[in-house]
């Protein structure tokens, strides 16, 4: 999965954002606050923005310290700009996501998705 940089496409590109640069604030916000700064080098949560969704990946460290960080999909947030509604979509084993539409649908408060996330009681999210 190719990473993303916050705001941009993948990585050196500029992407044409639908997403609400409000919600991308909280978003950002909400990932930070995920983890205690003083954790940071050992694990963090990170949104990876595309034009229509934003993923949130777990970013951790290799364990012998040699090579990439690796960046494993949490959950996806897809944004639907002609009713602007989130949805929440769930990763399954293979890596693809799938609506979780059916136990919570979708919102347009995305602070009410990622409070889901964080504390709905779903192991489906942080295992």
């Amino acid at each position: 999965m190719e990473g993303y940089s916050v705001r941009a496409g993948p990585v050196g590109e500029d992407v044409a954002m639908a997403i609400p640069e409000a919600d991308l604030d909280r978003i950002e916000l909400w990932c930070r606050a995920r983890v205690p700064e003083d954790l940071w080098n050992q694990v963090k949560v990170e949104a990876d923005i595309a034009p229509r969704h934003v993923t949130i990946v777990e970013v951790r460290p290799p364990w012998d310290g040699v090579g990439e960080h690796t960046r494993f999909p949490i959950a996806r947030l897809r944004y639907t700009s002609s009713s602007t509604l989130w949805a929440i979509y769930w990763r399954d084993r293979n890596m693809k996501f799938h609506a979780y539409d059916d136990r919570r649908p979708p919102s347009s408060d995305v602070a009410e998705l990622l409070d889901y996330i964080a504390d709905g009681g779903d192991p489906i999210f942080w295992g």
